[in-house]
């Protein structure tokens, strides 16, 4: 087992601070030295085992760990390793919930973003099956399977049976997995125009919003979209839908395909950078795209002043909406009790470190009893 450095603190005692990724160097493809790492991070991880209930990702090391002879990482066969690095989506939970060892620490564990490098290398070496290509492309599919006429089809052969039994044999998708529909009407050209209210500016956050509408809100949930518009206008909060948008990378991170987040982010951010420059805050309806925009981004490119600029300016709705409460500024005549709400909150909501948002607006409602739902979807 690692030993612990010398006069070194248990950790989780100060704030976590994560390294950017120096993706664009040889060194970070290097698969010895990848190799290397992994094998010290899973021996730290076998040690602790905190993270035992968050993914798959751990019980899978730990059960490989447990079957091997010495009962220790240097029994695991290394081809094994990818059956670990195989699980992890990313979520993040471990490194902001969990692990003590995470930087300052000295032992520097930083388990989702080695498993990005991993994945990272392997899509350089192999690429990706053409499943993962399709899924993970959700601006391009989102485009054909909503153009008119081609939308009804591909919503009725995702409920045909035979249709998903083809489906998993083809691309791997289970045929009893739900998938979301796609939208008749998309949420971009359909978007209200903002009427001119005035920008009242608050001491917390910007008094005008440019909405990011995301892959999903603009092809499957435009609904999402539009109430959005309808709480930003009860609010009188002037907004604009920004002209130019793709898929925010996300799904291509996912996959370690690191050059494909570089073209999204060029589409992306300069349009994005010009509005929090001219005093907008940026909104996005789904949390791993505003994730992407505040963490994964400015940690991909640590030293671009367009990213930078984005993150600063980026916000969750709910959270923009709880800071104009703040300032005061957020009307609060709700017409209906909600009663018992239960809220499930996403990974990508909770590791951005801004607290329960949702839950705080919704508890703003007379008579709302909120149940909040902390586990993976």
């Amino acid at each position: 087992m690692t030993p612990a450095p010398a006069g070194a603190r248990e950790g989780s005692l100060e704030a976590p601070t994560r390294h950017p990724l120096d993706w664009q160097s040889p060194a970070f493809y290097d698969q010895a030295a990848l190799f290397k790492e992994l094998g010290r991070v899973f021996d730290i991880c076998h040690g602790c085992r905190r993270c035992v209930n968050l993914c798959t990702a751990f019980p899978t090391l730990f059960e490989l760990v447990d079957g091997s002879q010495t009962m220790e990482v240097d029994g695991v066969a290394k081809d094994d390793y990818w059956k670990v690095i195989n699980q992890c989506y990313l979520c993040d939970m471990c490194y902001m919930t969990k692990c003590p060892y995470v930087p300052p620490h000295p032992w520097n564990v930083d388990f989702p973003h080695l498993m990005l490098r991993a994945k990272a290398l392997k899509y350089r070496a192999h690429g990706a099956s053409f499943r993962d290509r399709v899924l993970s492309s959700t601006d391009a599919l989102g485009k054909l399977a909503t153009i008119p006429v081609v939308v009804q089809t591909v919503n009725a052969l995702n409920r045909n049976g035979a249709a998903r039994n083809l489906m998993e044999k083809a691309l791997g998708v289970h045929r009893e997995r739900e998938l979301p529909p796609y939208a008749s009407a998309k949420f971009r050209p359909h978007a209200a125009t903002s009427p001119a209210f005035a920008v009242r500016d608050g001491k917390n956050a910007p008094g005008k919003v440019a909405i990011f509408s995301t892959c999903y809100v603009n092809y499957n949930e435009p609904g999402i979209g539009h109430d959005l518009i309808a709480l930003l206008e009860h609010n009188e909060i002037p907004y604009v839908v920004v002209a130019k948008e793709a898929c925010c990378g996300m799904p291509k991170l996912e996959l370690g395909d690191l050059e494909s987040v570089a073209r999204l982010k060029a589409v992306n951010v300069p349009p994005l950078a010009e509005l929090a420059r001219a005093g907008y805050a940026i909104v996005t309806p789904v949390p791993s795209c505003t994730l992407m925009f505040k963490q994964e981004l400015p940690l991909l490119f640590p030293g671009d002043a367009d990213v930078k600029a984005v993150q600063a300016a980026m916000f969750d709705p709910f959270e923009y909406l709880i800071l104009r409460n703040r300032d005061g500024l957020l009307k609060k005549d709700f017409k209906q009790k909600l009663g018992k709400v239960s809220y499930h909150i996403p990974c990508h909501s909770r590791v951005q470190n801004v607290g329960q948002k949702t839950r705080e607006m919704l508890e703003l409602i007379p008579g709302t009893e909120v149940n909040t739902v902390e586990r993976c979807a």
